[in-house]
C-alpha cells in the first residue's frame, strides 16, 4: 500500500426529510445563492418547491440557472459565471445528479478565475480559489456529491474532459433516497453501471497489500449487483434506493482508492464516445468495461480478475485465468440484466470517429495505470465494442 492523505471533508445529511436542514446549512457558507438544476424533473416531483421554501424561510437571495444537460457543456459554465458576477453571488446550490453537480464545480472555479473556464479542462491552470458548493442529490450514480471531480463537454470541438480539486468538493450534500423514486428504469440502470465501474477502476491496480480497500470495493459491487436489480424492478424500494445512493457516494469519495494507483482507462474511452454522441455515460461504460477487461487480461494479472469474480459473483473456478474469463462474462451478464447494451451498434454508433477518438484520448499521454494504453490500444478496444 502506498502513502496517502485522507480528506473526506463533505458533510453528509442522509435520509428522508433531510432537506429541512438546507437553509440553515447554506447560511453557514453564504447568503446569495446560484441555484442550478437540470430540466423540469425537480419541479414535477416537488423538490424544487421544497428548495424554494428553504430559501424563503431563511431569507436567502437566489438566482436560478436551469437546463443543465446530461453531459454538461462549457457553454452553461460560461453563462452561469456571468450570473454570479452580475449578482454578486457567494454560494452555489446544485440540485440534481452528477451532471448538475459537476457543472456547479466548474462554475465554482470559473467564478473566481478571470480567464476562460475551459482552461481548467485543458490543464492550462489549476484551481486556486472557488465558491463553496452545496448539493441535493436526485440520482445515485457519479459520487460527485462527495468528491472534487468535474467532467465537462465542449460540443463545439467534440471534446469531453475532467479536472479536479479539493476546493471543488461540496461543503455539504443532502442525500434523500426518496428523491430517486422517480428516476426511470433506464437511468437507474445506467447509474448502477456507473457505480460498478467507478469501483472497478479503483479495484484494478498493480499496488499490492491494499486488502481493506479491495474488500470494501467488493462490498460496494455486491451491493450494486443486489440492489441495482431491485431498484430497477421496484423504483420505490427505499432499502434499494438508499443502498444504491450510499454506494454511489462511497464508490467515488476517495476511500476505495486510498493507497492505490487507480486506472480510469474505461472512463477516458467512454468520454470520447459521449463527446461525439448523445450517449448516456453509464450505458457507454457498460459497453466498454467488458471489452477493456478482455483486452488487458493476461496470465500475469489474471488473479486480480479472478479475485473480483470470486468475491462478487461467487465464482468457484480454481484456475485464475479461467476464473478471470468467467468474471468478464458475469460482468457483461449483470449489465445485460439491468437492460444495458453490450455493443455500440445497439446505441447506433459506428466506427466513423474511432480514429479521432483514439487520438484525442491520449492527447496528454498514455491512459490507464493497470495496463498503459496507447492510441492503437484504444482503437482496438473501440473496434471490439462494435
Amino acid at each position: 500500500m502506498e502513502n496517502f492523505t485522507s480528506n473526506l471533508s463533505t458533510k453528509i445529511f442522509f435520509g428522508e426529510g433531510e432537506i429541512q436542514k438546507l437553509g440553515e446549512e447554506i447560511l453557514l457558507h453564504g447568503k446569495r445563492v446560484l441555484f442550478i438544476y437540470g430540466k423540469s424533473s425537480i419541479k414535477r416531483v416537488g423538490i424544487y418547491d421544497k428548495v424554494i421554501e428553504q430559501f424563503r424561510s431563511n431569507n436567502i437571495f437566489y438566482k436560478e440557472v436551469s437546463g443543465v444537460d446530461p453531459n454538461p457543456d462549457i457553454k452553461t459554465v460560461r453563462e452561469a459565471k456571468k450570473v454570479i458576477i452580475e449578482n454578486n453571488l457567494d454560494f452555489i446550490l446544485a440540485v440534481g445528479g452528477g451532471s448538475v453537480i459537476d457543472c456547479s464545480k466548474a462554475i465554482s472555479a470559473a467564478a473566481m478565475y478571470s480567464g476562460d473556464p475551459w482552461d481548467f479542462l485543458e490543464y492550462k491552470v489549476s484551481v486556486e480559489k472557488a465558491l463553496p458548493i452545496g448539493a441535493v442529490l436526485t440520482l445515485a450514480a457519479t459520487g460527485s456529491e462527495m468528491n472534487g471531480g468535474s467532467v465537462i463537454s465542449n460540443r463545439e470541438i467534440n471534446m469531453k474532459r475532467s479536472f479536479r480539486s479539493d476546493l471543488l468538493k461540496p461543503v455539504f450534500s443532502i442525500l434523500d433516497p426518496t428523491y430517486t423514486y422517480s428516476v426511470s428504469k433506464y437511468h437507474t440502470a445506467a447509474g448502477a453501471v456507473d457505480i460498478f465501474v467507478h469501483v472497478t477502476e479503483q479495484y484494478f491496480s498493480n499496488v499490492k497489500g491494499t486488502f481493506i480497500q479491495d474488500r470494501l470495493c467488493e462490498s460496494v459491487i455486491k451491493t450494486v449487483i443486489e440492489y441495482g436489480r431491485k431498484a430497477v424492478e421496484n423504483p420505490e424500494d427505499y432499502e434499494a434506493r438508499a443502498n444504491l445512493m450510499w454506494g454511489a457516494t462511497i464508490g467515488l469519495n476517495g476511500l476505495l482508492g486510498f493507497g492505490k494507483v487507480t486506472d480510469w482507462a474505461t472512463h477516458m474511452i467512454e468520454h470520447e464516445l459521449s463527446a461525439f454522441y448523445e450517449l448516456t455515460h453509464g450505458m457507454g461504460l457498460a459497453i466498454i468495461l467488458p471489452n477493456w477487461m478482455s483486452y488487458v487480461l493476461d496470465e500475469d494479472n489474471s488473479k486480480i480478475f479472478a479475485d473480483l469474480g470470486r468475491g462478487v459473483f461467487y465464482i468457484s473456478e480454481k484456475d485464475d485465468y479461467k476464473a478471470a474469463k468467467e468474471t468478464i462474462l458475469k460482468t457483461r451478464e449483470f449489465f445485460n440484466s439491468l437492460g444495458a447494451p453490450s455493443t455500440l451498434r445497439e446505441v447506433d454508433i459506428d466506427s466513423t470517429h474511432f480514429k479521432q477518438m483514439a487520438k484525442q484520448s491520449v492527447k496528454y499521454g498514455e491512459i490507464g495505470n493497470f495496463k498503459k494504453l496507447g492510441e492503437e490500444d484504444v482503437l482496438n478496444i473501440l473496434k471490439a465494442s462494435l
